[in-house]
């Protein structure tokens, strides 16, 4: 039986596409090019396992792939994705994080495989202190560097491994309009290409979030990897210049060049008014200028688009139905703010997964969390308490703001805006309870019932409107998660991710 998906492919299967291209919350993506496979990873923040792999045929159809980060440091940012002699690279910045002590400032570490489907080496600490969002290049001398934030410039060593030289100013930016309302200036994201005799410098401004027209997409281009840059005369490459457009707050992008000789730029942004689903993955043609510059023509990206390939087999991202009976690290589930040994907590099998407790709430519990797809959908999930352990359902942003509820087998607890509710819902006791929560474009209501018996509403709606990334200044997602608290374990089953609207989500 095919699996239920989350929304219409991205595929129309006619040759064109509609954004996103991959779904729920996928921020700073950073693609490679191998043969004619395309491979993306993307920040992955607070989650565990971390950097999750995607592969696609076109740069439109994604297939989940594999985890390259089992145990994260610290929260994870902007990452790199990329090969050299055959061997590939994720250059990652690490930053402090409050459920590790592992990093005290921002730091480059990098992980190395045979493939980009891995396995993937544990973390190496490149010596880069006080950095974040790393593009690697190699020079036309040979030599290996990477450039962070600012934007700044170190020399690598043969391996890539680590810096040999300390971060040097590279390039000071292109400069927006003052009256161009933007977060904050922010220089950051260098990725590289070369076409010709140049090499390209893409690189972001504006800010990551706040106003739907802060963030935007630049090009610089050099003879050297040493400088001197020129901006383009048609900056920026892409902008939302009304938060009218369908999505807002693009950029941080890679520009690549197809297997068909096409050239094309995938990016990030907010869907308008849905900031809660997160950045999701854009993809948009590049044109190239007679003087050689990348533009992209796409003004709004809310319309269809011709297909880099015609591909004929569209698919779409499955949803995250689970019947526990194995893990699906990645695909499916990841722990917010983990511990180093946060994993072992869950046990997968025949009868469900059994989760051992960990602190009180939802907000010291590293919840389980998977990705929203959809302006509107349900899920639902069974729970069944074990004495001293309470397990719950819940629509979660951070530790900091959530809402739903959870059962500990005699008392249901509701919550809201990241707090215990005053609201005292009656429930008969006993183990087994399943729940159900359906966020109809950010109105969020609640059922619970006796497996078998008629569904009960729950007495209190939410708005979640504002559970998104300017609320809380975090560059997160509002999700669906379970979680357990208290003490033993609780045991869930049949969870189950329904879109609403599937056929007009964009």
């Amino acid at each position: 039986m095919p699996e239920v998906t989350s929304r219409r492919p991205a595929d129309a299967g006619d040759g064109s596409f509609r954004n996103p291209v991959l779904p729920g919350d996928r921020p700073d993506p950073s693609v490679l090019r191998v043969g004619d496979q395309y491979y993306l990873t993307y920040s992955s923040f607070d989650a565990a396992p971390g950097l999750t792999i995607w592969r696609s045929p076109d740069l439109v159809n994604w297939t989940f792939v594999t985890c390259a980060l089992r145990h994260p440091l610290a929260t994870v940012f902007a990452p790199d994705f990329v090969e050299h002699d055959g061997r590939y690279y994720i250059y990652i910045p690490f930053i402090p994080s409050p459920w590790s002590d592992a990093i005290t400032e921002p730091q480059i570490w990098v992980i190395t495989a045979d493939s980009p489907e891995g396995p993937w080496t544990d973390p190496v600490f490149t010596g880069i202190s006080g950095a974040i969002d790393p593009g690697h290049v190699v020079g036309e001398d040979g030599e290996r560097y990477l450039f962070v934030n600012g934007i700044r410039r170190c020399r690598l060593s043969a391996d890539g491994l680590r810096a040999v030289t300390g971060l040097e100013q590279a390039y000071d930016g292109w400069r927006y309009p003052d009256e161009w309302v933007t977060e904050a200036y922010a220089l950051e994201g260098p990725k590289f290409f070369r076409r010709g005799d140049w090499l390209y410098l893409v690189s972001a401004v504006g800010g990551t979030g706040g106003p739907a027209t802060g963030h935007m997409v630049i090009v610089a281009r050099s003879r050297s990897v040493l400088g001197p840059w020129e901006n383009s005369p048609y900056n920026p490459v892409a902008r939302t210049r009304s938060a009218e457009e369908a999505w807002w707050s693009r950029g941080h992008a890679t520009i690549l060049e197809a297997a068909d000789g096409s050239w094309w730029m995938m990016s990030h942004g907010y869907e308008n008014d849905y900031r809660t689903l997160g950045r999701q993955a854009l993809l948009e043609p590049i044109v190239w200028t007679d003087d050689d510059w990348p533009t992209a023509p796409a003004a709004d990206l809310g319309a269809a688009q011709a297909m880099p390939t015609a591909h004929g087999m569209p698919t779409a991202v499955p949803a995250p139905d689970d019947d526990f009976a194995e893990p699906r690290w990645g695909q499916r589930w990841v722990f917010d703010n983990p511990s180093p040994d946060e994993t072992s907590r869950a046990r997968f099998g025949a009868d469900g997964l059994i989760l051992r407790a960990k602190g009180t709430a939802p907000a010291d519990s590293s919840p389980l969390t998977t990705w929203s797809m959809d302006r509107a959908y349900e899920v639902e999930v069974e729970v069944e308490t074990r004495a001293g352990a309470l397990g719950g359902l819940l629509l979660y942003f951070n530790s900091r703001l959530f809402c739903g509820m959870a059962w500990d087998g005699q008392t249901m607890i509701s919550y809201a805006g990241g707090a215990r509710s005053h609201w005292l819902e009656r429930v008969e006791p006993g183990r087994m309870l399943q729940l159900r929560l359906r966020n109809d474009h950010h109105i969020v209501t609640g059922w619970y019932r006796r497996p078998g018996a008629s569904w009960v509403r729950h007495g209190v709606r939410y708005d979640t409107q504002g559970y998104h990334s300017a609320t809380m200044n975090d560059l997160k997602s509002l999700r669906p998660a379970i979680f357990c608290a208290g003490d033993g374990h609780v045991t869930f089953r049949s969870f189950r991710y329904r879109p609403l609207d599937a056929g007009t989500s964009s």
